[in-house]
């Protein structure tokens, strides 16, 4: 029965959609759907240097008000499974939890709107309106053949939505804590700061990058960005790489290289941070202290991928009856937040208001992963009731 929010997430779990594979997930959802009297449509995108991902698209109902839900059904491996107390892809239940990979992200939020959907269909009756579930394989990946081209694929034929649901799983303890109301932005870069390999007991010879490399990251460190807004914390920079590619003791490297990735709040713009971070790397190359008489250093600064644009929802309808349907159904007064991470909301706020609320995340990618049967029902129940109210509206 679709009603059942466990019995949906087993069925999902037993897919192992690891991205880009689908294996039969989608399938599974649309044939929870269509006899709910969804209309479901699939769509394959496919780009240079990618596989192809399959993806659904689902609406019931033809009128407005039109509410989206989104999610993905790809999964991130499992690793070993012999490390797993229950079988990745079983869906095997155990002292109150259902374990697999992609219980908590994010299978089981689709699960349980899809229960959430076919009881409010029995007990009320198709809504005064339309809901459709725009959902990728995609996700957990590159993220080029899943939401982004799915919500624009179906805006080209005619879809208009005036609000969406990502069901991740946006809570850090319990199911009531937090709805998301937008994200930070996210930039990656790769600095090379070229010099000249040498002897290590012949320096004058040579002219070592990695001094050079020193002070051009501590100028991305320091001084901080900012201070953080009203609703975002400050922008952070984190070195996450730093490599000479260079085994040997004593040769002074021709080059030295280092990634960072940059989480920025609504001070910037990727356009303006990047600005200010070729600036300081600019001034920072001049700096011959560690390496005196030298001069500038020669360096570039790659930008990697496309940026994540830093978003804020300011629909009170959307947020407002949200969160009263988590507090009728929890007794909690959710946090409405910017932290975390991206999510595939970066693409669909250009088409609606959206935001995020799902299951606990706190065993999201990890070895026996799962999600609590009391929290599938919970999630269930708050998700009809958002519906009621959302339709009622």
């Amino acid at each position: 029965m679709t009603d059942n929010p466990v019995e949906n997430l087993a069925a999902l779990i037993r897919c192992a959609s690891v991205t880009p594979k689908d294996e039969g997930a989608l399938d599974v959802l649309a044939s929870m759907l269509e006899p709910l009297g969804f209309t479901v449509d699939r769509a394959t995108f496919e780009d240079d240097g990618t596989e192809p991902v399959d993806n659904l698209y689902a609406r019931l109902g033809k009128e407005g008000p039109h509410l989206m839900f989104a999610g993905h059904t790809d999964v991130v491996p499992a690793g070993n499974a012999s490390d797993w107390t229950h079988p990745p892809f079983a869906a095997e239940i155990a002292d109150g939890m259902l374990y697999g990979r992609g219980a908590v992200d994010m299978k089981g939020g689709i699960a349980c709107f899809v229960a959430a959907l076919a009881r409010h269909l029995k007990v009320d009756g198709p809504p005064k309106g339309s809901v459709s579930l725009l959902i990728t394989g995609d996700e957990e990946g590159p993220a080029v053949n899943g939401t982004v081209k799915l919500v624009e694929w179906a805006a080209q034929r005619g879809e208009r939505w005036d609000a969406c649901v990502v069901g991740e799983p946006t809570n850090p303890e319990a199911l009531g804590d937090m709805i998301k109301i937008g994200r930070r932005g996210s930039m990656s870069g790769t600095l090379t700061v070229n010099g000249v390999q040498g002897h290590a007991a012949y320096p004058h010879l040579a002219d070592n990058p990695v001094r050079a490399l020193i002070p051009m990251l501590e100028s991305l460190i320091n001084p901080v960005f900012d201070g953080g807004t009203e609703r975002f914390p400050p922008t952070n920079l984190e070195i996450t790489t730093v490599d000479v590619g260079n085994p040997a003791l004593n040769v002074i490297p021709a080059r030295a290289s280092a990634n960072f990735n940059v989480r920025f709040n609504d001070t910037w713009s990727p356009d303006s941070l990047r600005a200010e971070i070729e600036r300081r790397l600019d001034r920072a190359a001049q700096d011959d202290r560690l390496r005196p008489g030298r001069g500038k250093a020669d360096y570039q600064l790659t930008w990697r991928d496309r940026p994540s644009p830093v978003f804020l929802t300011r629909d009170d309808k959307l947020i407002e009856t949200l969160a009263a349907a988590v507090e009728s159904c929890t007794g909690r007064r959710p946090e409405l937040s910017t932290t975390g991470g991206t999510s595939d909301a970066r693409f669909i706020k250009d088409y609606c208001p959206v935001v995020e609320f799902g299951l606990v995340g706190q065993t999201m990618h990890m070895v026996d992963e799962h999600a609590a049967l009391a929290d599938l029902e919970a999630l269930t129940g708050i998700y009809e009731a958002f519906l009621q109210r959302w339709f009622a509206a």
